[in-house]
């Protein structure tokens, strides 16, 4: 005999820290499925909590920037273990938000694939990035990229793959990171954030946010100690206002471009948030 079960309406919350708190405004939004149906509740992030995750990306940066590249690299490939023991659950909400079974599948596979992809490069960047300069006189003269500080990230609506393509590289080369999620699907990025969550990484260098993207893009803007921006998921009609916002403290900013996220990524994502500092030495010193 079956017994009804009462449902559980789930409400996720935010990842600021490695912490995962609710919203200080104590508001909400309803995510329901491709077919209007109720999935979940999520916390609707508002200005403070946009200062909250800015201040813990900023607190965690000089520990995450100061580790080894291989050391990096090894925490993003623990990350990318726990995806994987994931994938039917990413599997799952992606075809809530209207992929296929077939599609969904692929997609996780993809980002995950993109997720390590990216570990691989953290101790071979610099060799591609930094050079040996020829200069004239007994010096020797080396140009090495470094981290750029905070990072502010709005993801595509590609939920998962789109998602991995914009944290990735931001974070292996020793950036930290505040990320406002899809608006129409943002559980996979919840279910990232609870894997970086119990990973090796860091509290703080990751931190997501969810809600309403025209409410949370300019506070991060116009944030004077976020470095740079990358607005990938930001609709073409706000990308001037934006760019306008971050003027303010020369932010760096990475434009949305047309973008299939399942093409080879390239390093142009992990490039466009580091500086390049040239050391010069004397010979025979």
């Amino acid at each position: 005999m079956s017994e009804s079960r009462l449902a559980v309406r789930k409400t996720y919350k935010l990842f600021i820290g490695g912490a995962m708190p609710r919203s200080e405004s104590g508001r909400t939004v309803v995510v329901n499925d491709a077919r209007g149906r109720f999935v979940a509740n999520a916390a609707r992030a508002s200005r403070k909590d946009v200062r909250d995750a800015v201040v813990a990306a900023r607190g965690a940066f000089a520990g995450w920037a100061g580790r080894t590249p291989y050391n990096r690299g090894q925490i993003l490939y623990r990350v990318a273990e726990m995806l994987e023991g994931r994938h039917g659950q990413f599997a799952d909400e992606l075809r809530a938000a209207g992929a296929g079974k077939a599609a969904a599948s692929a997609e996780v596979s993809a980002a995950i694939d993109r997720w390590v992809w990216y570990a691989g490069w953290a101790d071979k960047l610099t060799a591609v990035a930094g050079s040996a300069n020829p200069v004239s006189g007994p010096f020797f003269n080396f140009s090495t990229p470094e981290p750029t500080g905070v990072v502010g990230l709005v993801a595509p609506d590609s939920p998962l793959l789109g998602l991995v393509s914009v944290i990735a590289p931001a974070i292996v080369t020793g950036n930290t990171c505040v990320v406002v999620a899809s608006e129409p699907a943002p559980l996979p990025a919840v279910t990232l954030a609870e894997v970086l969550a119990t990973s090796d990484l860091p509290g703080g260098v990751v931190n997501v946010l969810t809600g309403h993207r025209g409410e949370l893009a300019p506070w991060l803007a116009s944030h004077m100690d976020v470095n740079a921006v990358d607005l990938a998921g930001v609709p073409g009609d706000d990308v001037r206002d934006l760019e306008e916002a971050a003027v303010a403290n020369l932010k760096r900013v990475l434009r949305p471009a047309p973008t299939d996220w399942t093409a080879e990524p390239g390093t142009v994502r992990m490039t466009a948030f580091l500086e390049t500092k040239t050391v010069w030495h004397p010979v025979g010193v």
